[in-house]
């Protein structure tokens, strides 16, 4: 069965969760296969009705065509049917409750007699869905619509809401933009393990082969060319660009940064000697010769607040984001009707 093109956004978010039941991300795919294993829902809820919200049905079908795709993989990474069982009734669970926030969020856009979705936004959004999902081909569409028992009014306001879905969000998002130093230094003093770093390196190098059966002594000599000219003031990359053989020749030898732990130790052993803009003696291996250049250096340790302050600032806009979109959910939930069955 097909995602309905106007509720991307509502799909967005069912696959978030479905992601994190599963443990990985998930590619949505536009139509389950037919041999997904039976969902379970029908059984669950017999009368074909999972929840009313503020008097809006969501039926088994709605629920349905948000996990079709991900239940493949929910069945490929349970261990056994009991936790395939599960897995698939909280990811049914928290496919409910998503759908009942969505009008819970549209119902309360709508509280505001100042807010409306302007015409022309919920146009131009059925037109992009016609060309992204429909390749442009309004009778495909006209098909999809009857596929779905939907009327054209009924699917603009399936786009309008999801327009609306979207935007309510990102205000919530919005309003958990700015951190205080305080509460960024605290975060810091508090969690410093987790800002341990390795020995790193940014490295480049430069690489001649063993083609054309070049000896021992063939790379040798080539390497001391390499060498004579830096020894001379010319730049690393510039000659990486010019003669070196691996496979990112072309940026001048750069692998970027890299821990110690990464490298075998006929690398790391050497290059973990030098300092910022030097670089090794040849190092013969059987594959060929190579010079490595340490162009940066980050030693082992805590790093510095002012070096990871923009990663704690993220963290913390994160996480107060998140709450402040829960405490937002809970106080639509309690002051709506909402029935589960």
């Amino acid at each position: 069965m097909t995602h309905p093109p106007a509720t991307r956004t509502r799909v967005g978010l069912l696959a978030l969760i479905g992601a994190l039941a599963l443990g990985n991300p998930l590619s949505l795919v536009a139509q389950s296969t037919p041999s997904a294993p039976d969902d379970g829902l029908n059984l669950r809820f017999a009368n074909g009705i999972a929840a009313v919200a503020e008097g809006e049905i969501i039926t088994v079908d709605d629920i349905r065509r948000e996990i079709s795709p991900m239940i493949p993989e929910l069945q490929s990474t349970s261990r056994n049917e009991a936790e395939f069982n599960r897995r698939l009734e909280a990811l049914q669970d928290d496919t409910i409750q998503a759908l009942v926030d969505r009008v819970l969020i549209v119902k309360d856009f709508y509280s505001d007699e100042k807010r409306r979705i302007p015409v022309a936004y919920v146009d131009n959004a059925v037109d992009e869905n016609i060309i992204n999902e429909f390749e442009g081909d309004r009778s495909k569409f006209l098909a999809y619509l009857r596929a779905r028992g939907l009327t054209l009014r009924e699917y603009r306001k399936e786009v309008e809401e999801d327009i609306i879905y979207q935007y309510m969000r990102g205000q919530k998002r919005k309003s958990a933009t700015v951190v205080s130093p305080v509460k960024v230094q605290q975060f810091y003093e508090e969690n410093k393990e987790e800002f341990y770093q390795e020995d790193s390196v940014h490295l480049r190098l430069i690489q001649f082969s063993r083609k054309d059966g070049r000896t021992d002594s063939d790379l040798l000599t080539l390497a001391a060319r390499v060498q004579a000219r830096l020894d001379v003031g010319h730049e690393f990359e510039e000659i990486a660009k010019e003669v070196s053989e691996d496979s990112r020749r072309s940026k001048g030898g750069d692998w970027g940064w890299l821990n110690r732990s990464g490298l075998k130790p006929e690398f790391s052993d050497p290059l973990f000697e030098l300092e910022p803009g030097q670089a090794t003696n040849p190092i013969l291996l059987p594959e060929g010769v190579y010079i490595l250049y340490a162009q940066e250096r980050k030693y082992a340790g805590i790093q510095p607040i002012d070096e990871v302050r923009e990663q704690i600032e993220r963290i913390l806009i994160s996480r107060e984001s998140r709450r402040a979109q829960e405490q937002w959910l809970e106080r639509l939930r309690r002051n709506s009707y909402v029935k589960l069955y």
